[in-house]
Parts: C-alpha cells; sequence; structure tokens
C-alpha cells in the first residue's frame, strides 16, 4: 500500500519476443491502463493492464490438429499485473492474494476454434511454445499457464457468432477441453428448448462435469478503462527489437518439419522430438553423432524417454552416438546397447 508501480523491464522482454515468435506487429509505443473492478481477488479495486495500446498486436499460433497446419489468428498480446488465486470448494470461496501484482502476458485469439479437441491442440501448442521459449514453465497445475475459455453456438448456416459465455476454473488442457464441449452441448439445449443465452462467467465443475453460474459477464464500459497515471508510455526502440529478434531459437513448428524432412521421420515421431527444446537439441546431436537419423529417433522415443522420466538424460549425445555406430556397424546387438 502507497508503493508506486514499476515495470519489470524482464517481463517486457519476454513479452515482445513472445510476440515476435507469433508474427505480432510490434507498436513503437504501448500504454498501461487501469481496468476497474471490484473482485476478492483485487482487493484494491483496480488491475494495471492494456487496453487501446497493447505491446502486441495481431500474429498467429500454428496448431496440427490431425497433423495439418493451420493458423489460428492472434488479437493482441498484452502485459499486465496478475490478481489473486480464487478456489471454490465444498460450498466455499477462499482466496490467495500471493501472486498479485506479479507480471502476467495475456494472449487473446481470435474465436476460430471450432471445438474442445482445437482448444486442447491450441493450448498445447501454446504451452510448448512458451516453454521453449523460456516465457515460463508452462504448468497449469501451479498456475503458470492459464486459460479462460469463451464459447458460443450458432444455428447451422447462421454466419454471426453467437452469444458467448466465459469459463473459468480451467486446471488442465484435458480440463479446457472437456468444458468447452460440455458448455456447447448447455447453450445448445437452453436454444432448442426455446430459451436465450446470457453472457455470464461461468465456472467448470470438474467432478460433475458441467459448468455453473458465477456471475453475469462484465462489458467492456464496465471496467472503466483510462490510462495509468503512474506509469509512462511504454517505447519499444528498434535497437531492443533486433537484438530480441535475433535471440529467437528455431520455432518448434519449423524444427518439426525440418526433423521430418531431414530424417524421413513420421508427423507423430517428429511432434514428440519437438515437445520441448531439450530433447529437440539431444535428438538432433546424436543424429549428426551416429550418422543415423531413424536410429537416432528409435532410441530418443524408447530408451531416452524411459530413462529420463526417472533421472534425466544418461548420456551425452556423442557418448551415445558413439554406442549406435557400433549398433549400426553390426558389431553390438540393439539388446547389448541397450544393456550398456
Amino acid at each position: 500500500p502507497g508503493a508506486l508501480p514499476v515495470i519489470n523491464g524482464e517481463a517486457v522482454e519476454r513479452v515482445l519476443s513472445l510476440g515476435l515468435a507469433l508474427g505480432c506487429r510490434i507498436p513503437d509505443s504501448s500504454r498501461m491502463a487501469r481496468k476497474n473492478y471490484f473482485y476478492p481477488d483485487l482487493p484494491k479495486g483496480y488491475q494495471i493492464s492494456q487496453y487501446e495500446h497493447p505491446l502486441c498486436e495481431g500474429g498467429a499460433l500454428e496448431i496440427r490438429p490431425e497433423g495439418e497446419a493451420r493458423r489460428v489468428a492472434v488479437t493482441r498480446v498484452h502485459l499486465e499485473e496478475d490478481a489473486g488465486k480464487n478456489l471454490h470448494r465444498s460450498g466455499r470461496s477462499l482466496v490467495d492474494l500471493n501472486r498479485c501484482g506479479t507480471p502476467l502476458a495475456e494472449i487473446v485469439g481470435e474465436p476460430e476454434l471450432r471445438s474442445g479437441a482445437e482448444a486442447y491442440e491450441y493450448l498445447y501448442r501454446l504451452r510448448q511454445l512458451v516453454i521453449w521459449l523460456g516465457v515460463c514453465d508452462g504448468s497449469m497445475e501451479e498456475g503458470s499457464l492459464r486459460c479462460d475459455a469463451n464459447v458460443s453456438v450458432r444455428r447451422e448456416g447462421d454466419t454471426a457468432l453467437g452469444t458467448r459465455t466465459e469459463l473459468k476454473n480451467l486446471g488442465s488442457m484435458r480440463g479446457v477441453e472437456a468444458a468447452v464441449e460440455a458448455e456447447a452441448l448447455r447453450q445448445v439445449a437452453v436454444l432448442e428448448a426455446g430459451g436465450v443465452v446470457q453472457r455470464q462467467t461461468r465456472l467448470w465443475d470438474a467432478e460433475a462435469r458441467e459448468t455453473r453460474l458465477l456471475r453475469g459477464k462484465e462489458e467492456t464500459e464496465d471496467y472503466r478503462y483510462f490510462a495509468e497515471p503512474d506509469l509512462p508510455p511504454l517505447v519499444v526502440d528498434a535497437e531492443l527489437l533486433d537484438r530480441l529478434r535475433s535471440e529467437l531459437p528455431e520455432l518448434p513448428a519449423a524444427r518439426l518439419d525440418r526433423f521430418r524432412e531431414r530424417h524421413g521421420l513420421s508427423f507423430y515421431d517428429a511432434d514428440i522430438l519437438t515437445r520441448d527444446r531439450e530433447l529437440a537439441d539431444y535428438f538432433e546431436a546424436l543424429a549428426g553423432a551416429c550418422g543415423d537419423g531413424a536410429l537416432a529417433a528409435r532410441w530418443a522415443l524408447g530408451e531416452l524417454l524411459r530413462h529420463r522420466q526417472d533421472r534425466g538424460l544418461p548420456l551425452e549425445p556423442e557418448a551415445l552416438g558413439a554406442l549406435l555406430r557400433e549398433q549400426s556397424a553390426g558389431r553390438i546387438s540393439g539388446k547389448a546397447a541397450k544393456t550398456v
């Protein structure tokens, strides 16, 4: 209380890196805003966020349902302060305020997902990307990655989107998938019975496998946005953007395609090998060390994944590559190599 807000420079850079990876446009200047609302998770009554002038605009996230690449448009990526965490259990509500004020990147997507399965795929690719870039550890269980899902339905042939509801309390990617499907079915039932879908914020009850009303949904005007008076505009200079762009690693989608093309891998195998950068880097080094991408992939997807769960990657790729060369030359068997 009484302390003035200070922008976290590293958080700004992480949001910008994420925006660059998503192909967003980065304006020269952005502005923080006050978003006013009263709720137990925000006891000071407002949140420092961004509204009219976000850090990143546009862009897209590539998803691969059924292995076919499709780009889902992103509206914006902006920086804001986190609020507290509400817990609703056994008829009681609790609030944890420990994370209030910590920096949060919010990604707003366009309404281009058409099922719970696509929502799961979107979250899977987003989680893969933020871990790959080092933006966060991607843990939904610990709250590092969170999702509020907006759901609407429309009659076949209609072009206008239906009235949407917002789902909260989504603790896992499978939970998001199940909640989206359940809420869509609820809305269909309302419309088929002659009712009207209301703008609402709803909770997902994982045990009952249903959504429950939390409160009426706020409209934008309810938040009474205005420029944050205690923070100046954020100016992003070209030198900073050039540095961040040069530091971006090869992204998972590009690496997946390269693994398939160079080593003849299936989509499924290449997808697992690019699940995180450590495994992808190890496989690439192993393939180079043993000279056989297919053999390296079999080992990476079999023995290495099994051992990694218990004690991490057990050998340097050059050492394992030398062992696989012996197997490839027929001097030892695959069983003997596994024993070693």
